[in-house]
């Protein structure tokens, strides 16, 4: 069983950045998405990245302002987040998945992190 653990939310104002961690327990090739969580509306899609880096597709949201890159020395993926705006605010969850569809759809990941909340407001 993958487990993964997300680390480097926190308050932000808007226009700032953070960057997300996403730490997975073993060194397999697995793909991996970061998704947004609001309470009362479903996962919504944020960034996925192919197992070796090579592919990546991202929210029209947030495109030009978010990027994804890995480290599976590591086993490590980020989420490098600029230009916050408040509609950012959310708890962002780690997936993984075994193989990558471009979709970055949530049933495309069997394994999830708990999350790690990021809120930008003044």
């Amino acid at each position: 069983q993958l487990q993964l653990v997300e680390s480097g939310g926190g308050l932000v104002q808007p226009g700032g950045s953070l960057r997300l961690s996403c730490v997975y327990s073993d060194s397999g090739l697995y793909t991996i998405g970061w998704f947004r969580q609001v309470p009362g509306t479903e996962r919504e899609p944020i960034a996925c990245t192919s197992s070796m880096g090579s592919s990546t597709n991202y929210a029209d949201s947030v495109k030009g302002r978010f990027t994804i890159s890995r480290d599976n020395a590591k086993r490590t993926v980020f989420l490098q987040m600029t230009s916050l705006k408040p509609e950012d605010t959310g708890l962002y969850l780690c997936a993984g998945g075994t193989f990558y569809s471009g979709a970055c759809a949530p049933d495309d990941f069997d394994f999830w992190g708990r999350g790690t909340q990021v809120t930008v407001s003044t």
